[in-house]
């Protein structure tokens, strides 16, 4: 299957666009993946995989063989043996699959808000070394809450100043926007590599050589864009970078984050919430904090080592597909859903770069009728997810989601706007 496919005319009829889903499924390389998951009972069509991805098929045999195998096994054993060299086996893993990333920069640990927060106050802690003076953090005022929650207040905490950053409801950060807003003052700034709400897919090359140009880190909160675009963190030359494993990673609720920092800075890193398993030497209970080399002090407390079994599970399955094929699928499925938009819900205002080289793999439709329509389909089983104030969120996720499942979904969304 490929994205240069002839697409479906701009008002084709519903039933021709219902016939086109089982082709494309027909003709789709990655169409035996759906397989792979495990079926929700009263689902219609889950086009939310941007906010929790599916279990994988793997999940329930791989937990009860971890119950069975290494935790009632080898009991405390399993730290040496096992456990704590996890981390950062399953991040170099995240990082060769997904982020283009060499090992050694790619750690597992805490949560995305956590790991947000170490790595802006770590960034504050290595400007202000090289130069007291910098005193602004820079943000899209229309960034994920919790991003925006944090980096207010550490500006707050360290008597910063936030330039806040405007663009485009269907759009996001750009080079342009970007070399208006960052200078001499400028410590960091961090931005989303695919936007939460509007999808947009930002030239993260680009956008980083003009932070860094001005003397500045760039981190990226890449939590919409891991595993759904082919990501190559090294090769831009990304300072920081973290993410979530709940969506296109399918890790789980509540599934552990992930944070990659670039070899350069290793020497510099300073994790503001020092812990023993960051240490240099955990076991040696010594007088004092020494961090443990690179990325692995980013570690605090214990690692959530029961949480990563399902996620270890969807990385398997990155790893035999590839992000470039997953990626051509991303493309195709988010295409053909704003076909079906422009044909069944002409009404509707798509949120979203039509062009695919800016687009993730969701995408956002405007409606007045948004909140009660979603609320409706729920208890349909069609499940899309509602963004404030009009906003419906539609997530492919494209291992885990058939063309066929698309148009059914949005058949139902467009029934219940109306």
């Amino acid at each position: 299957m490929s994205s240069a496919d002839s697409p479906a005319p701009r008002h084709a009829n519903p039933a021709e666009l219902r016939a086109r889903a089982a082709s494309l499924d027909d003709a789709d390389a990655l169409a035996a993946y759906t397989a792979h998951f495990v079926p929700g009972d009263d689902l219609a069509a889950y086009l939310d995989g941007n906010s929790l991805g599916r279990p994988v098929a793997s999940v329930p045999a791989a937990l009860d063989d971890f119950v069975r195998t290494e935790w009632s096994g080898r009991l405390i054993r399993g730290w040496d043996e096992l456990w704590l060299t996890r981390p950062a086996e399953l991040g170099d893993r995240i990082g060769a699959a997904c982020l283009g990333a060499a090992s050694g920069q790619t750690i597992v640990a805490d949560s995305t808000s956590v790991l947000i927060f170490k790595l802006l106050r770590a960034a504050i802690a290595a400007q202000h070394a090289a130069d007291p003076d910098r005193d602004e953090l820079v943000m899209l005022s229309d960034e994920f809450p919790t991003d925006r929650f944090i980096l207010e207040r550490l500006a707050d905490d360290h008597g910063l100043t936030v330039r806040w950053v405007d663009a485009p409801l269907d759009a996001g950060i750009t080079p342009e926007l970007a070399a208006a807003s960052v200078g001499p003052r400028t410590i960091a700034a961090l931005f989303s590599g695919v936007a939460y709400r509007s999808s947009w897919w930002a030239d993260m090359p680009a956008v980083t050589a003009v932070v860094q140009a001005a003397g500045a880190l760039v981190i990226w909160d890449c939590s919409h864009a891991v595993g759904s675009v082919p990501l190559e963190l090294d090769a831009w030359g990304v300072d920081y970078a973290v993410g979530c494993s709940y969506k296109y990673l399918n890790g789980g609720p509540g599934a552990p984050a992930w944070a990659y920092v670039a070899a350069r800075h290793h020497e510099t890193l300073r994790n503001p919430i020092p812990g023993w398993l960051g240490a240099a030497a955990p076991f040696s209970m010594t007088e004092g904090y020494s961090p443990a080399p690179g990325v692995a002090s980013l570690v605090s407390g214990t690692p959530p080592i029961l949480n990563m079994v399902a996620l270890e599970q969807m990385v398997r399955q990155i790893e035999k597909a590839g992000i470039a094929a997953i990626r051509e699928k991303s493309i195709a499925l988010t295409s053909y859903a704003i076909e079906l938009v422009d044909v069944l819900i002409p009404a509707a205002v798509v949120s979203t770069p039509r062009d695919p080289a800016r687009r993730g793999s969701h995408l956002t439709i405007d409606h007045p009728n948004s909140a009660l329509a979603v609320e409706r389909l729920w208890a349909q089983g069609v499940i899309p997810d509602f963004r404030h104030p009009s906003g419906v969120r539609i997530g492919l996720s494209p291992l885990s989601t058939s063309f066929v499942e698309v148009e059914r979904g949005i058949r139902a969304l467009a029934e219940a706007l109306a």
